[in-house]
């Protein structure tokens, strides 16, 4: 797990950027709208977008979140100074996320996240590392954003 430090104040909008915005990003982004979307506005987007991963949707329903509906985005997507803070969860997704930070649009975080559709075996193998990723987003989103300010599920 990355080292995760407490951000003070808040940060009004949060993107999540992963390779595919497909598993990853768009998991951070319903996790993080889950626990502080009354505070803080989270997306997600993705450097190649692809359609959302059925494992990524029924990993996520078993928390009660939906994410079926996901529409996939690609950085040129993105409107101007489109974040306050973005979270890079794969290293070709923290090079674009960095190119925001040129121009002093927003700030950068890097949360190296494992690509749960490059596990093998069974159904319950292959839920079983996109729940690992899961857990590890959640709990990196409740550290950045400590619990006083986030509700658990």
């Amino acid at each position: 797990m990355a080292q995760i430090i407490s951000l003070t104040p808040l940060p009004n909008r949060v993107i999540f950027a992963c390779t595919h915005n497909s598993i990853r990003s768009p998991m951070a982004a319903a996790i993080g709208n889950h626990l502080l979307g009354k505070q803080v506005q989270f997306s997600s987007v993705g450097v190649r977008a692809q359609e959302v991963n059925p494992f990524a949707v029924a990993c996520m329903a078993k928390l009660g979140l939906d994410i079926s509906g996901h529409v996939p985005r690609n950085f040129p997507d993105l409107p101007d100074n489109p974040c306050d803070l973005i979270i890079s969860l794969t290293p070709e997704a923290q090079h674009h996320g960095v190119e925001l930070t040129r121009n002093g649009q927003c700030e950068a975080i890097f949360w190296p996240t494992q690509d749960p559709s490059l596990a093998h075996g069974n159904r319950t193998m292959i839920l079983d590392a996109f729940r690992d990723v899961r857990e590890t987003l959640q709990q990196n989103i409740e550290q950045l954003f400590p619990r006083s300010r986030a509700q658990s599920y």
